[in-house]
Parts: structure tokens; sequence; C-alpha cells
């Protein structure tokens, strides 16, 4: 079967955030996207266009959340003077776990619905916060 993208939709959703570090289940979000699309065929990309946060794919289960959190202030050091992009910006801890997490997740669409696991939700992960303006662009493609 060949699969022809014929058709795309897309919205740009904004967010507010509340803290430093923090996970937002927008996966209600992404899928009322691509119910609206009317795509019943073919991929949803969704993109955080920013440099310190990213979007992320988990259970959400409050404790593994906090888990998750910790582990990235573990890893990235929030504050370290050993950071360089420090001496300009105090957000290093920002932009390294951003680019180990990546920005963007896509998903196939199979019968207009987000083909995603069972445990599988769809977060944006703030590392910066708290910010007034966050956006997150959903783009769904195909048939």
């Amino acid at each position: 079967m060949c699969l022809v993208l014929s058709k795309v939709y897309y919205e740009v959703i904004k967010l507010n955030t509340k803290s430093m570090f923090q996970l937002i289940d927008i996966t209600g979000i992404v899928e009322s996207v691509v119910e609206k699309s009317n795509i019943r065929n073919g991929l949803v990309v969704i993109h955080a266009p920013h440099a310190t946060a990213s979007i992320i794919v988990n259970e959400n289960e409050s404790g593994l959340l906090e888990d998750i959190v910790e582990k990235v202030k573990e890893f990235t050091e929030p504050g370290s003077s050993k950071w360089r992009h420090n001496r300009i910006d105090d957000n290093a801890h920002a932009h390294i776990g951003s680019a180990l997490f990546s920005s963007t997740r896509i998903f196939p669409v199979v019968n207009g619905r987000v083909m995603r696991g069972t445990w599988q939700n769809i977060f944006f992960f703030e590392m910066d916060g708290p910010r007034s303006r966050r956006e997150v662009v959903i783009l769904v493609m195909g048939e």
C-alpha cells in the first residue's frame, strides 16, 4: 500500500509554564488536533520551537514524572559554574536537556487515531521556566 500525503493541517498551541522544570501532558490536545484535521492515515508531528524545552513520550504517573525531572536536574546541574553558557545566560542546563531529549516527536495516524502505546503520553517538557508564552506546533499530514 502506498500512502500519499495529500493533506496538511496544523495548529500552534500556546502554553504557560509555572516552574523551572515542568512536564505538561498535551496528549489530549494532540489527539483533538488530529481529529479536527480529518486526516485518516498519515503522520502527526509534535514540535516545540524552543532551545530550552522538549517533547517527550512517557507514562503519566506522578512518581515517574517527578523521577524524570529529578534525574534531568541531576544530570544537567542547573546553576552549575562549570557550564560556560551560564556566563551569559543562566540556563545551560535547559539547553543541554533540550539537546538530549529532542524538540520533535512523530507518531503514525491510522484510521484517524494517533497510534501510541497504552502508557505513552505526550509531554511538553519545560526546563527553563516559568515562561508566559511557550508554543507547540502540531502538524498532521496524510490522506
